[in-house]
């Protein structure tokens, strides 16, 4: 990931209920890199309290980024920090941006959005409305009033349906995504996800990793190409908890694989992607691993480290 930015806090506005949508920008005034629809950063909120949002503003606005953030109660406390603590003008520090769910060239679109999951999907509306693709949004949520930036989709018209649980129930995903030829696109929570990926391919982002089986994990050694050195993982721990436990300093943030900060390239073995980033091209590549979350499919892997 790009090197660590120093950043202000700039306006924030209510963007629905419990959504806090608030600006970012350098003390002074400079440019900030260049990022694409479907980028998120991270945010240094407090030692070990770092979180990953999306942007949702303006490609093309080179001195603003836009986040959106849903207060959770029963969170781990991020987005109480962000809702409570940044105020105008407080200084954050910022990693970013990374890009795992990247908008790839088409001429048929049908994006998916659930609750705050529209936040990476907002600024891909806009790159394939000016591309002049045919496209069309379906966005659900609890209520009317909890679902962020209504008011920026009024402008698509009947492109983008809103679809409230409390005024029309569950999606309904079945004729939506009848659509041959046309790339799918989802962000949001994992039973919508679940749901969409049930119908054929996707792209998917998620903001937390789906339960895995871990009941048949093995042992398995990891080698560090750099230094020569060997270390085992053992059942019930991952690769990054075993290279910390042996001082290996790594970059890592949320340990759920569904970042992408923590991948490392393989060398040699094949790993047993576990992670929520990896598209499945480049899981059968084999390249590259989320080591926050996945394992070996063998023996032994040899690491870039």
């Amino acid at each position: 990931m790009s090197d660590l930015l120093e950043l202000a806090v700039g306006r924030s506005t209510r963007a629905a209920d419990g959504v806090l949508a608030l600006t970012l920008h350098r003390p002074d005034g400079d440019e900030l890199p260049a990022w694409e629809p479907g980028a998120h950063i991270e945010l240094l909120l407090a030692p070990g309290l770092v979180r990953q949002y999306s942007l949702c503003g303006d490609p093309a606005d080179r001195r603003r980024w836009r986040i959106a953030v849903l207060r959770e109660p029963t969170g781990r406390g991020g987005s109480a920090y962000v809702h409570d603590r940044l105020t105008e003008g407080a200084p954050l520090q910022v990693r970013g941006p990374r890009n795992h769910f990247a908008l790839r060239p088409a001429a048929r679109y049908r994006f998916v959005a659930g609750g705050i999951g529209i936040t990476p999907i907002l600024p891909m509306l806009a790159q394939v409305e000016r591309a002049g693709a045919d496209w069309s949004l379906l966005y659900g949520g609890r209520t009317r009033t909890s679902m962020a930036f209504l008011d920026e989709l009024s402008r698509y018209g009947d492109r983008v349906r809103i679809a409230p649980q409390d005024e029309t129930g569950l999606l309904d995903l079945a004729a939506y995504l009848d659509a041959p030829d046309a790339e799918v696109y989802c962000c949001g929570p994992g039973p919508l996800i679940d749901a969409v990926t049930a119908h054929g391919p996707a792209r998917t982002e998620r903001f937390t990793a789906p339960a895995e089986d871990t009941s048949a994990d093995t042992a398995f050694d990891v080698v560090l190409a750099r230094t020569g050195r060997t270390l085992t993982v053992e059942p019930g721990r991952s690769v990054l908890k075993t290279l910390q436990s042996a001082g290996v300093e790594v970059l890592y943030s949320c340990g759920e694989g569904t970042c992408g900060t923590c991948e490392t390239d393989v060398l040699e073995g094949v790993p047993d992607h576990r992670d929520s980033v990896l598209d499945e091209a480049e899981r059968r590549s084999g390249e590259t691993m989320m080591i926050c979350v996945s394992r070996s499919a063998g023996p032994r892997l040899v690491l870039d480290l």
